[in-house]
């Protein structure tokens, strides 16, 4: 993948992704494994569906513009990889976030609920991308995932936010955390208490809690996935 180094932090002017054919040989030949581990997993765990994803097979960043092809497989298969540890040749999980910050500065993350694949853990909104970001002809609506990820979690509404033109890309291995700046106008407590209502409304909401983050002293507070803290320090080192 050229120029995408792990442990780096990129900032983009935009992302160009196309869905397109990839034989990922770890799907296919450990069909049985990625079987019996999904069913270790999703067990007792109703709201974990083994629907289709897109993951990364091949990018390149030039210019400020980072373009990629992905390919779709199945949920099961990307979470036996991701906790198999990636193995095979290089497939990344490129997934965009909505790096929400409310009008007095601080930072809301969500915290995942306990039925879900990642339990407690506190992030941005995002989702590995799936069929309902492809658009005709193939391309990947990473920005349009922004968008919906954040909305379905929250309860926020398009109208309520802002979204900036802007990436930053945090690549580690085996993924890449796409964050995308989103504002909302209020100050961050009202902000929480807004989204924790109308997540109170959803017949089955992802998130267990908001969370604010104020600087990176919190960030110590909370069960963070390894690309939340290199992206704020990023941010932080910036305001």
């Amino acid at each position: 993948m050229s120029g995408v180094v792990d442990g780096t932090i990129v900032t983009l002017s935009r992302i160009e992704a196309r869905v397109e054919p990839y034989d990922w040989v770890f799907a296919r030949q450990q069909a049985a494994e990625i079987d019996a581990y999904w069913a270790r997993i999703s067990a007792g765990k109703p709201a974990m569906f083994n629907g289709r994803v897109m993951l990364q097979h091949r990018a390149a960043i030039a210019d400020g513009v980072f373009r990629a092809g992905y390919f779709e497989t199945d949920y099961a298969a990307f979470m036996s990889w991701r906790d198999f540890g990636h193995p095979g040749p290089v497939v990344r999980n490129g997934f965009a976030m909505a790096a929400l910050r409310a009008a007095d500065g601080a930072f809301l993350c969500g915290r995942m609920g306990e039925h879900t694949a990642n339990p407690g853990k506190v992030y941005f909104a995002a989702g590995t991308p799936d069929r309902s970001d492809v658009r005709p002809g193939g391309a990947l609506d990473l920005a349009g995932s922004v968008t919906r990820e954040l909305c379905e979690e929250t309860g926020l509404t398009s109208e309520e936010i802002a979204v900036e033109e802007s990436w930053t890309a945090v690549i580690l291995a085996g993924r890449i955390a796409f964050m995308r700046p989103v504002s909302v106008p209020l100050d961050a407590e009202t902000a929480r208490a807004l989204m924790l209502a109308r997540i109170a409304e959803q017949d089955e909401p992802e998130l267990s809690d908001i969370v604010v983050i104020r600087g990176l002293a919190d960030c110590d507070r909370y069960d963070m996935p390894p690309f939340m803290r290199p992206y704020l320090a990023h941010i932080y080192g910036q305001d």
